[in-house]
């Protein structure tokens, strides 16, 4: 059976339901259709990367190591991957970028199916998927304001934020557990190949997409002034500093050590691992149709630090759990919390920074909050050696706890939350706040 969206088209019938509205756009169903096959790859790829890393290494160090080849890339374009996306077409950047990631993830579901894959090759080929991804991520962020209508934008990121765990944490790793149970982690790493190019092809079917404002000289004047930018605004800056704070305490260590734990303390299987990220998912989705009936919180710099010093303290749960069914509730609590905040943190970058600095506002985003997720993966290594793997999960969640919540006092930074104040118009500077 086809489903149709022509209803929901109808007066009201988007209305019945906050989170369909933005779907009323033709371009954004095709952008949200093709992002949903692609994020159900991913969550597979979550778990055959983790089974794959662990199989040819199994130490917990592995999938940190890992974590560190695929972040590092990241890191290193996301600043040019960003002023490419505000200077190119949008919609030219995220296919090559699936493109490039499909061709990764099927020469490791090649090697793997040859019995030829090493951790070190394993290492290179995720690299190689963490470039690609840096020019991915701005580019879709800072496409979404120029197909969806201003009013629809804490709707669409909702949506997002539905989708994106829902396939990533849900549909996905289920789907992942039991394909590398079942068939092995190649037929897992060959479908989330097929589904970047079904990615690729829903995007390369819109019309380009570029920013209203004038294309910057080159793509480092673009660079400098997105930095000058976020520099003179207390929200951006103190917001990113926190995250990278928190990110560095908390990231890295529950990334590597909840699959170890799963494997490792608990001695489950990789189908158990699947469904404590797929509780995670359920509570992504339930998080994301809240927010979606309930709209842009009035204070909303406010409540997104009180949920994401919340979720940061659910980490701790990773480390205290004693039963699979204990760590899929932790993980059901950090996702829901961490996706009502940054639906609310999108919406905020979305209303705020003009659309001809929204690529490279993102990618600095991206690049501060996981600037230090290398150094994160590669202190849990000492951490464990040093007060064992709960105890590391724990201590990383109170630390993170702190670092989030003390932003929340910065002087100005709850500034643009004030009641009334309009949202500066598209293509246009934001008002300074700082």
């Amino acid at each position: 059976m086809q489903h149709s969206f022509e209803a929901l088209d109808r007066p009201g019938g988007f209305a019945r339901v906050e989170l369909l509205r933005p779907l009323r756009s033709p371009a954004f169903r095709r952008l949200w259709a093709g992002q949903t096959v692609s994020l159900v790859g991913d969550g597979v790829f979550l778990i055959a990367l983790a089974w794959a890393a662990y199989a040819v290494w199994n130490a917990p160090a592995a999938l940190a190591v890992i974590g560190i080849a695929m972040t590092v890339p990241t890191i290193a374009f996301l600043l040019v991957g960003g002023a490419i996306s505000d200077r190119l077409d949008r919609r030219v950047v995220m296919v090559c970028s699936d493109v490039v990631r499909a061709l990764v993830v099927g020469g490791i579901a090649a090697l793997s199916v040859a019995h030829a894959l090493s951790f070190a090759v394993l290492a290179a080929l995720t690299a190689v998927y963490g470039a690609a991804t840096a020019f991915f991520t701005p580019a879709f962020e800072s496409s979404v304001p120029c197909i969806v209508p201003e009013r629809d934008l804490a709707q669409a990121n909702s949506l997002d934020q539905f989708v994106r765990p829902a396939a990533l944490r849900l549909v996905g790793p289920a789907l992942g557990g039991w394909l590398v149970s079942a068939l092995g982690a190649d037929v897992a790493f060959a479908l989330d190949a097929a589904t970047f190019v079904a990615s690729a092809a829903a995007i390369a079917s819109l019309r380009p997409i570029r920013s209203a404002g004038a294309a910057p000289a080159s793509t480092r004047a673009a660079i400098v002034e997105g930095l000058r930018f976020v520099r003179t605004h207390v929200w951006l800056w103190g917001t990113l500093l926190s995250a990278a704070i928190a990110y560095l305490a908390f990231l890295g260590p529950s990334e590597a050590l909840l699959p170890y734990v799963v494997k490792n303390e608990l001695h489950a299987s990789a189908g158990a691992l699947g469904f404590v990220f797929a509780a995670g998912g359920v509570g992504a989705v339930g998080a994301a149709v809240v927010m979606a009936q309930v709209g842009q919180p009035r204070r909303d710099i406010t409540f997104m630090y009180a949920v994401w010093t919340l979720a940061t303290l659910a980490v701790a749960g990773y480390g205290l759990a004693r039963s699979t069914a204990q760590l899929m509730l932790a993980c059901l609590a950090f996702n829901a919390l961490e996706v009502a905040g940054t639906v609310v943190w999108m919406t905020i970058k979305q209303r705020n920074v003009p659309g001809e600095l929204l690529g490279r506002v993102s990618s600095l985003d991206w690049l501060i909050s996981i600037g230090l997720l290398p150094l994160s993966f590669a202190l849990v290594g000492p951490a464990v050696s040093l007060v064992g793997v709960k105890a590391t999960l724990v201590a990383a969640a109170l630390i993170g706890a702190v670092a989030t919540l003390g932003a929340l006092f910065l002087p100005g930074m709850r500034d643009i939350e004030t009641p009334g104040r309009p949202s500066p118009p598209a293509g246009r500077l934001a008002r300074d706040h700082a």
